[in-house]
């Protein structure tokens, strides 16, 4: 399959890109500032150009962008939309564009996270990002053309990132990443649809 990873340099990228290759799969990565081609989750602009350079591949997955910590406090509705540009509108604009330039049954894997299910301090804009994630998918997955398929994998702290940001989150189970590596590649050459992969730990 041609398949592109958005965010494939990033920490969960790698090693999804490099077990995807290792299936005989061909990768394209594709980044704001790095990879074969270069994307923006903000700009509509920049997805359609994306798509147009790529051609039709048979998957796409976005393991891009990430939710900021916020204050509840203090937080705006502009913080908030702010927040949810790239990591919920960008995701959201690779499927609804991506549905006229993918080939036919062409997949979509989509990354969320656990706050959609379990509530932290300082991350109502996680939440609500994963939560409309998880909403937008199942919504997707029975109106998608051609046998096109969606699902999200919804992670935990990940085990390679826990020195980052377990003074966040304590008490929070991290997932290793070969299992989290798993869930993607079963959601990519898999036929389930409509799934949230809740990869917990």
């Amino acid at each position: 399959m041609r398949i592109i990873v958005v965010g494939g340099a990033g920490t969960i990228g790698r090693r999804l890109v490099t077990a995807l290759r290792s299936h005989g799969h061909d990768v394209v990565v594709a980044g704001r500032t790095s990879g074969d081609v270069h994307v923006d989750l903000v700009s509509h602009a920049s997805i359609e150009t994306m798509y147009r350079e790529i051609g039709a591949v048979d998957s796409v997955v976005s393991v891009a962008a990430h939710g900021l910590l916020d204050e509840f406090g203090t937080l705006t509705p502009e913080a908030l939309y702010e927040n949810m540009r790239a990591k919920f509108f960008g995701q959201a604009d690779l499927v609804l564009t991506g549905q006229h330039h993918c080939a036919d049954g062409a997949s979509f894997t989509l990354t969320s996270g656990i706050f959609a299910d379990q509530a932290w301090p300082h991350v109502t804009g996680g939440g609500v990002i994963s939560g409309s994630l998880h909403s937008f998918a199942l919504s997707a997955a029975i109106e998608l053309p051609r046998g096109m398929r969606i699902n999200v994998v919804s992670p935990t702290m990940i085990g390679d990132s826990t020195d980052a940001f377990a003074e966040h989150f304590p008490g929070m189970r991290s997932v290793p990443m070969d299992e989290l590596v798993d869930h993607y590649l079963h959601c990519v050459e898999g036929d389930n649809t409509g799934r949230i992969i809740r990869a917990y730990g």
